[in-house]
C-alpha cells in the first residue's frame, strides 16, 4: 500500500493510519504513518520473550536528525502535554508498505529514506537508512523496557529483569543518558486508559551515510540473529510458539491465540492458500490440550494454564476440519487423530462438561450453561453486557454441524456408529427448527432461555444458513438473509444488533465500560461478511448476478479499510453508525481470514484490481 505526500503530511490522517510488521514469534512493530506512537502498543521492537507470549516493549521509538549541505534536519514526531513536534511530517514525501514500512523524505532537493523491519524467528529490529547524496545521520533510541500492556516511568533500574539491547551499527556512539518525560499517546487517552509515560535514552548514535547506499541499525535482545533473514509472503498472525509448533494470534497489538479465532481463521489464512500442514500442525495443537471434550478458549499472556471458557471454539474445529479435508488434507488424520477425538468432544458436550455445557435429553440442543461462553462475551464488573445462558442459536448450529459431520466421518471410516450420528443430528435439526423459529419478524430467536426465547435481531443465526447440512428449508433461509441484509449489513460487516433495538449503541468508544457496552451491542464485525456471503449463495444459488453482489460487498470492505486503520490488514471491529471508523485490534485474524476465504472459494477477488485498489488517493 502507498500512502501519497497529501495524506502523509494531514497529520489527522496519517497519525491514524497505522503500519504492523511482524517475524513469526508473536513480537512486532508497530506505529502510525505520521511517525508518531499514539498506542502504548506502538514501538520499534516488542519483543515476545516465550513465543508468542511474555511480549515487552523494548524500543519504543528513535528520533533521527540529518545533516546535510550545511543544514540541518529534525525528522522526529512525538507528542508532549500541549506541545506536538511534527517537523519530520513537514518533509515526508510517501510512505509505502513494499518492500516493509518505508518513508521517503524530501530534504529540499535531497532524497532520505528509511525503512523498518524484523527479522524472522528472532527478537531483533532493523532500521535502514539511504539517501541520494552523502549525509550525516545521528539518531537517539527511546528504551520502555516494560510490559506491553503498561506505561513505564522514570525510575533507577532501567532495565530491571529483561534482556539487554545490543546495537549493531557502523557509526559511533555518544553517552547521552537521561529520561524524557510524560510523552502522550492520544489513542490511549481517547480509550480512557492512562497515556503518558516516560522513556529513556542511553545516548545517540551518529552515522555517516554514502550516497545511495543502505546503512542499518540493528538492536537485538539475546543471540545475535543472521541479519539477512527477514519475514516473506507469510500472514502476520501465523506464528510459532517457542516449542516450534505453529498457532495463529487472533490480533495485533494485544490479542494471544485463541481457539474460537484460530478455528475461524485457519481455513482463509492457511487452507486456501495450501497451507495444509501448518493448519493440520495448529489443530493438533490445540487437541494437544484437549480436556473434558473441549479445546482452550485462549492462552493467556503471562504463560499460566489456558482458559476454556468457549462453547463455541471445539465446535469450530469440526468447520477446519471439514475445510482442510476438502481441500486435499491427508485422510488417515481423519482415522487416526482426529476422528477419535471428535468422537471423545461429542460424548462429553451429550452427557456435560464445564460451565454447564450439555446437551438437553429432551430437545437435544445444546445449552451453555453460564452467560458468557458465546463469542458475545463483554463484561463489566458483574454486569455481562450480552447474556446468553440458555441455547443459542449459533451454538446450537455449530452442534447440528459437529453431529453430522462425525457421522459422515464414521461411515466413510465404516465405523458403526454412523447411523446413530445421523440420527442425532436429524433429532437436533427437528427441534431447531420447532423452536428457533420466530413467526413474528420471519427469522430466528437469539438464544432459547428458561423465560422464553429472546427476540433480539442479532447476526448470530446467519450460521444456520451459511453452515453446510442446513437446518432450515431455502425459503427460510431466504427470509433470515433478508433480515439480516436489510437490518444488519454495512459496508464493512453486519451490525451485531439492529439499530431499531433501545440497547443498541452506535458508537464503540470512551472508557472501557461505555466500550464493552457497545461491543456487541450495534458494533459492527467485518469477520461477520463472510458467513453473511456463505448464506447469501447458499440461499440464493451462484448465479452470475449473486456473485457480482457478493463481489461488490467484499470491494466496499476493502475500500473502507484501505482508508483508516492498520495498512494491508481488516480491523477487529467498526462503529455502528457513519462514518463507521475502525475500533478495537487495528490487525485481527478472523477479519482477513473469514474475507480471504469467501474471495478464494467464490472467486470474488481479482488480484490486479485488489492491489490498485489498497493505493491510497
Amino acid at each position: 500500500m502507498i500512502v501519497p505526500r497529501d495524506v502523509c503530511r494531514d497529520f489527522p490522517r496519517s497519525s491514524r493510519l497505522e503500519w504492523l510488521e511482524t517475524n513469526g514469534t508473536g513480537a512486532f512493530a508497530m506505529g502510525t504513518v505520521a511517525g508518531l506512537n499514539t498506542r502504548r502498543y506502538h514501538a520499534l521492537l516488542v519483543a515476545s520473550l516465550r513465543p508468542p507470549v511474555e511480549r515487552y516493549v523494548l524500543l519504543s521509538r528513535v528520533e533521527e536528525t540529518v545533516l546535510l549541505a550545511g543544514r540541518t534536519y529534525d525528522l522526529g514526531v512525538s507528542q508532549y502535554p500541549g506541545v506536538l513536534r511534527r517537523s519530520g511530517l513537514d518533509w515526508l514525501e510517501e510512505f509505502t508498505t513494499d518492500p516493509c514500512a518505508t518513508w521517503r523524505f524530501g530534504l529540499d532537493r535531497a532524497v532520505f529514506e528509511k525503512q523498518v523491519y524484523l527479522i524472522e524467528g528472532c527478537q531483533a529490529v532493523v532500521i535502514s537508512y539511504r539517501a541520494d547524496r552523502g549525509a550525516t545521520l545521528r539518531v537517539r533510541p527511546f528504551l520502555a523496557y516494560r510490559d506491553y500492556h503498561s506505561l513505564s516511568h522514570a525510575r533507577a533500574d532501567v532495565y530491571g529483569d529483561l534482556p539487554l539491547l545490543e546495537f549493531n551499527h557502523s557509526g559511533r556512539f555518544e553517552p547521552d543518558a537521561h529520561w524524557y518525560y510524560n510523552i502522550e499517546y492520544f489513542v490511549e487517552l481517547e480509550r480512557g486508559l492512562d497515556f503518558r509515560e516516560d522513556l529513556y535514552t542511553p545516548g545517540v548514535i551518529e552515522i555517516g551515510l554514502a550516497p545511495r547506499e543502505w546503512t542499518t541499525i540493528r538492536a537485538s535482545a539475546g543471540p545475535a540473529p543472521t541479519w539477512a533473514h527477514k519475514r516473506e509472503s507469510s500472514s502476520h498472525f501465523v506464528v510459532r510458539r517457542a516449542d516450534g509448533r505453529p498457532t495463529i494470534l487472533a490480533g495485533y497489538p494485544w490479542f494471544t491465540d485463541w481457539g474460537r479465532d484460530a478455528m475461524i481463521a485457519i481455513p482463509g489464512l492457511l487452507i486456501t492458500k495450501g497451507r495444509l500442514d501448518e493448519a493440520r500442525e495448529i489443530i493438533e495443537g490445540f487437541l494437544a490440550y484437549l480436556d473434558q471434550g473441549m479445546i482452550p478458549n485462549y492462552f493467556p499472556d503471562g504463560g499460566e494454564p489456558p482458559q476454556y471458557n468457549a462453547a463455541d471454539a471445539t465446535l469450530w474445529m469440526f468447520q477446519a476440519v471439514r475445510a482442510w479435508l476438502a481441500a486435499g488434507g491427508d485422510r488417515s488424520f481423519l482415522g487416526d487423530v482426529f476422528y477419535p477425538a471428535a468422537k471423545e468432544i461429542l460424548d462429553w458436550h451429550r452427557g456435560g462438561t464445564r460451565f454447564g455445557i450439555a446437551a438437553d435429553p429432551g430437545d437435544r440442543l445444546l445449552r451453555a450453561g453460564t452467560p458468557q461462553l458465546t463469542w458475545m462475551d463483554a463484561k463489566i464488573g458483574e454486569w455481562v453486557v450480552t447474556p446468553r445462558t440458555g441455547k443459542p442459536v449459533e451454538i446450537n448450529a455449530l452442534w447440528h454441524g459437529a453431529l453430522w459431520l462425525a457421522s459422515e466421518w464414521a461411515a466413510e471410516l465404516g465405523n458403526p456408529a454412523a447411523g446413530e450420528l445421523r440420527a442425532e443430528a436429524q433429532r437436533v435439526q427437528d427441534s431447531f427448527r420447532a423452536r428457533f423459529w420466530n413467526p413474528e419478524r420471519n427469522c430466528l430467536y437469539d438464544v432459547l432461555t428458561d423465560q422464553g426465547p429472546v427476540k433480539k435481531l442479532r447476526p448470530n443465526q446467519i450460521f444456520a444458513v451459511s453452515l453446510r447440512h442446513g437446518l432450515l428449508g431455502q425459503e427460510q433461509e431466504q427470509q433470515v438473509d433478508r433480515i439480516i441484509e436489510q437490518e444488519l449489513l454495512t459496508p464493512v460487516g453486519l451490525r451485531t444488533l439492529e439499530r431499531g433495538d433501545p440497547d443498541y449503541q452506535p458508537r464503540y468508544e470512551g472508557s472501557p465500560a461505555a466500550r464493552d457496552g457497545a461491543y456487541h451491542q450495534g458494533t459492527v464485525w467485518p469477520w461477520l461478511l463472510g458467513p453473511f456471503i456463505d448464506a447469501y449463495l447458499k440461499a440464493f444459488g451462484e448465479t452470475q448476478r449473486t456473485l457480482a453482489y457478493c463481489r461488490g460487498l467484499v470491494e466496499r470492505l476493502e475500500a473502507e479499510a484501505a482508508r483508516a486503520g492498520c495498512l494491508g490488514s481488516i480491523a477487529e471491529i467498526y462503529d455502528g453508525d457513519e462514518p463507521r471508523l475502525p475500533r478495537g485490534c487495528p490487525a485481527q485474524a478472523w477479519s482477513e481470514g473469514e474475507i480471504a476465504r469467501v474471495s478464494a472459494v467464490y472467486g470474488l477477488q481479482d488480484e490486479n484490481r485488489a492491489r490498485s485498489s489498497r493505493v491510497l488517493e
